[in-house]
């Protein structure tokens, strides 16, 4: 049984960081690419980072053009686990957020949604103005 869990969301100011983490179980993290998404009510989930580990030395990211140098994707694969940090939130950057979880052999663009197999909960990300 897979889990996600994700963690660390809340209220911030803007200009603000927050770091989510994501605690995967029933998966061996370095066999999935790993994505974090987001979801403001009414819209559709909206891709953030992903992660995808090759090797030691080549654990290959992709941002989101509106998150490039302001957030980091991070993978723990000794504690399964995948985090975002966030910098310099907006409020704009409001939402639900998601981790995710995709076997790399997937058929499909990992910036989108339907490619990834399991999801977490969210957690919410609220930024004040």
């Amino acid at each position: 049984q897979v889990s996600l869990v994700e963690s660390g969301g809340g209220l911030v100011q803007a200009g603000g960081s927050l770091r989510l983490s994501c605690a995967a179980s029933g998966l061996t993290l370095r066999n999935y690419v790993m994505g974090w998404f987001r979801q403001i009510p009414g819209k559709e989930r909206e891709f953030v980072a992903l992660s995808r580990w090759r090797s030691f030395w080549n654990i290959e990211s992709d941002y989101a053009d509106f998150v490039k140098g302001l957030f980091t994707i991070s993978r723990d694969n000794a504690k399964n686990t995948v985090s975002l940090q966030m910098n310099s939130l907006k409020p704009e950057d409001t939402a639900g957020y998601f981790c995710a979880a995709a076997r790399p052999g997937r058929v499909g663009d990992f910036r989108t949604a339907d490619t990834y197999e399991y999801w977490g909960q969210g957690t919410q990300v609220t930024v004040s103005s």
